[in-house]
Order: C-alpha cells, then structure tokens, then sequence
C-alpha cells in the first residue's frame, strides 16, 4: 500500500487552518463573550456597566417562569425530534421499496427542507389561521374550535407540526441512505425463514439502522433546541401566554426586546450546558444500544 507523504509538514496545519478559524471565531469566541457577559450588568441604554458575579444565574435560579420555560423546552424538543424521526422513518420505509417514479416521491420528501425555518413558520401559520386557514376551516367543520391565537396548547401543536415537518426531509435522507446500505441478501434470508415484513423490520432492519438512529437523535435534539427560533418567531412569537416559549427564544426576547443583556447571556450559558450535558447523556448511555 503506498503512502501520501507531504513534504512540506506545514502543510496538514495550513488545510485546516480554515475550519480552525470558523470553529474559534463562530463558536468558541461568541460562547466566551456570553460566558463573560453573564457575569455583567449594564444600565437600559448601555452606558455603564457592574460586575455583579452570579448574580444573573441566581435570578434565573429564582425564577418561577424559567423552570417553566425548560419545562416547554424539553417536551417541545422530545414531541418533535420523535415526530419527524417516526415518520421519516416510515416514508423512508416506504421509499425502499421497489416503486414506479419512485425517485420522484424520494425528491418531493427531500424538497421542504430547502425552507428557511421562518418560511415554513409561516406557511403553517397561514394553514392554521382560524379564520381562512385551510386545515383550521377542516378542523371546524368536524367540530373542534380551533385557535392557536388564544389556547396554548393549540398554539403548541401547531409550532410542534411546522418544527416536525421542517426535518422530516433530512431525518428521510439519511434512513433512506441507511436502509440502502442493508443486504438485500439479509431480507430474502429472513422471507425464506418465514418471518413476515414487520418482523424482518424489527428484528433485522431498525437494529442495522440503529448508528443512523443514533446520529439523527443527537442532530434532531440540537434543532428543536436551537434551530427551531425562526420557527417559533413566526408563527407564536412565544405566545399565547408564552405557551410555545423555548429557552433560545427566551434568550432572544429577554436580550434583544427586553434589554437585559446579563440575564440573556446567563440563559444562553445554561441553554449551552443543557444541551451539551444531553448529548453526553446520549453518548454515554443510548449508544450503548447501537450495533455497528
């Protein structure tokens, strides 16, 4: 087997100098200037500036309507990494299948998540609306009064659908990948054995899909956790009663409408330690389970 040799040793350091200085100057520059800044409080207009130490985070410790939004967060986040990762799963299913014009069908499922968050955000409030939305004009006729505007747990659900169906479309390419990737020499084996298809599926398929899995848990638990603010932006705005309010709308509403930059700095902190120490949870204990 031959070697690539460089002969210049710079030249490894020089190809991933970029990706280096993406990673300090997007990720670890603005986490220490929120670290910092968590420690700080600054007037309305910005012009002086106390060092008040964990003063922020005892606030927030403190506070009743903080526990209340985690809370919001993490059944916002559990509801929609399982929605779209349950259904993407049986689209993909579905697309394995040997299907006329089925690459037709795979290129129509991939196409939504070419929407920006806020789009789609939009999209689903404009279906929703109760006064000419489509689906609230559906949900009327079969009786059920409808209004995102006024009930919360209205206003829940249909944050949950738009953020669900936003990564539908990913979560399917790669299980659609991951199922392409099994034997088919696997399945046959399995038929001849006389092990009908929702057997084969769970005792051969979703155990060989399980690294797939596995990776699409941690991705779809940082989206709910972070990328779902355009989402929640457009169509609530955290409301009503700030019922769909997450912790990084949080950040957003108490820093940048609220003026608070040390409380919202200390949220973001937190924000980031959650999301880390959940990932790490993962790591630790689900992949155990995964069989590569």
């Amino acid at each position: 087997m031959k070697r690539a040799l460089f002969q210049n040793r710079f030249l490894p350091f020089l190809l991933i100098a970029p990706q280096i200085a993406i990673t300090m100057i997007f990720f670890y520059w603005p986490a220490i200037q929120a670290l910092w800044q968590s420690f700080l409080l600054q007037d309305a207009f910005g012009l002086s500036t106390t060092f008040v130490w964990f003063e922020n985070y005892k606030h927030l410790y403190e506070s009743a309507e903080y526990y209340r939004t985690i809370g919001t967060t993490l059944f916002f986040s559990t509801i929609v990494s399982f929605t779209s990762l349950s259904i993407a799963l049986l689209l993909a299913v579905q697309a394995d299948k040997p299907l006329r014009a089925s690459g037709i069908y795979r290129t129509l499922l991939i196409w939504p998540y070419a929407v920006a968050p806020a789009v789609a955000g939009v999209l689903w409030a404009f279906m929703f609306q109760p006064s000419f939305g489509i689906l609230a004009r559906g949900l009327r006729e079969l009786g059920y009064d409808w209004n995102p505007l006024l009930n919360g747990n209205h206003a829940m659900t249909m944050v949950v659908a738009a953020a669900a169906w936003k990564q539908i479309s990913y979560n399917f390419l790669f299980f659609l990948a991951g199922l392409a990737a099994i034997p088919r020499s696997l399945h046959e084996a399995a038929a001849i054995d006389g092990a009908r298809p929702f057997r084969r599926f769970w005792t051969i398929v979703f155990p060989l899909l399980s690294p797939t899995t596995f990776f699409l848990i941690v991705v779809n638990i940082v989206y709910a956790f972070f990328d779902t603010f355009g989402i929640i932006d457009a169509m609530t705005g955290g409301g009503p009663a700030k019922a769909t309010e997450t912790m990084v709308y949080k950040v957003y509403f108490d820093g940048r409408l609220g003026g608070d930059l040390g409380g919202s700095a200390a949220q973001s902190v937190i924000l980031m330690i959650i999301v880390i120490g959940l990932t790490a949870i993962q790591f630790k204990y689900v992949e155990r389970k995964v069989t590569y």
